[in-house]
């Protein structure tokens, strides 16, 4: 049995995912963003998401229903929808990322969005393998993309999967 759930983010629960992406923003590795995040700008985009049918927040929840995991993608009808996602450090590699990937492969069939997109760091070597298991395929690289706080240069993966 599993010791999470996934199920649709609850407005009452976005300041819990601001924490979430906070706290692995600050590990300056997984995500684009680095601390301090855009709190205030997220948080509008989160809650204005929750109302769109072409966005979906879905949150992975522990036991205890506390936030270990989120999956935002963004669609129109016209476009692929771009999916960013984070998992708390304690819960990767415990099956939190398929679940979030599959609930989205889910509703984009049911939206019947033709494309799902998104970008990885290359050294995400985990998070290509779970992309690549549902099918997604790399598409190109983003050269020296990124810069970060420290005057790094980093490039992104480009991926999709059509549906």
């Amino acid at each position: 049995m599993a010791d999470f759930t996934v199920r649709p983010l609850r407005r009452e629960e976005v300041e819990s995912l601001l924490d979430l992406l906070d706290a692995v923003a600050a590990e300056r590795r997984w995500i684009a963003s680095e601390p301090p995040i855009p709190r205030d700008r997220w948080r509008e985009g989160f809650e204005r998401n929750l109302e769109d049918d072409y966005c979906v927040n879905l949150a992975a929840v522990d036991e205890d229903d506390r936030l270990i995991g989120q999956l935002d993608a963004r669609g129109r009808v016209d476009r692929p929808a771009e999916i960013g996602m984070a998992v708390a450090e304690e819960w990767r590699g415990r099956g939190v990322g398929t679940a979030l990937m599959q609930g989205c492969v889910d509703w984009a069939h049911e939206r019947g969005i033709h494309k799902l997109a998104l970008q990885v760091w290359p050294h995400n070597e985990a998070a290509i393998r779970l992309y690549e298991k549902f099918g997604f395929r790399r598409e190109g690289v983003l050269r020296a993309h990124y810069r970060r706080q420290d005057g790094e240069y980093w490039d992104a993966v480009v991926m999709g999967l059509l549906l």
